[in-house]
């Protein structure tokens, strides 16, 4: 992100000491380190301490994983949406409009990086919500696709606006630029680490 434009917050130059470097005032214990009311403590690292900066963003990329992965963090997004599906159901459903609003369970199990069994059951019980359907494969008589429904994709459209309301409010005093370069560095981990699971079952093929 470039220097200067946001730090703790803040936007606009940092007062700087006698070295001539920026120098910003300390965070404070409600910033830093800080532990929620589970006792987990955030691996957030000391601004002073040699840590260099892909090691940095591992430790926030974990502490990110583990507050987004809460059911309590569903569950709040999921009220402000006015549904009730759950944490992996909506996971399927933006596969599916990814996908292009129709797929096969095999895909979807490749773009979830799941096991195709898992997928199957978890359509039926998207399917008794009306979320999604089951349509003939036009390639294939044998074989059905999924569809997402009308009442599938409004559910899919309100979970993402509030989604996108609260990320907004996050990071609002971020301009284009900064946002920018995040998604590229988030996208860049996303393709790496499906590229990753790719290659594990031909790894174990090989080993067995």
């Amino acid at each position: 992100m470039a220097a200067g434009r946001v730090r703790d917050g803040r936007r606009g130059d940092a007062p700087t000491g006698p070295t001539g470097r920026a120098r910003w005032p300390d965070p404070g214990p409600d910033r830093a380190g800080c532990a929620d009311r589970s006792g987990y403590s955030s691996p957030m690292s000391d601004p002073a301490s040699p840590e260099d900066s892909t090691a940095a963003l591992q430790r926030v990329l974990a502490t990110l994983s583990y507050l987004l992965t809460r059911s309590r963090a569903h569950e709040r997004q999921a009220s402000q949406a006015g549904i009730t599906a759950g944490r992996s159901d909506l996971h399927l459903l933006m596969a599916l409009e990814d996908s292009g609003g129709v797929s096969r369970v095999g895909d979807l199990a490749v773009q979830l990086m799941v096991e195709p069994p898992h997928v199957t059951r978890q359509i039926s019980q998207l399917e008794a919500q009306d979320l999604v359907e089951r349509t003939p494969d036009a390639q294939d008589r044998r074989a059905r696709r999924v569809a997402i429904t009308p009442h599938g994709k409004a559910v899919l459209t309100s979970f993402r606006a509030a989604r996108l309301a609260e990320l907004r409010l996050a990071l609002s005093d971020f301009d284009d630029a900064d946002l920018d370069v995040t998604k590229a560095v988030l996208l860049r981990l996303v393709d790496y680490v499906r590229d990753k699971h790719l290659e594990e079952p031909r790894t174990r093929g090989r080993g067995a």
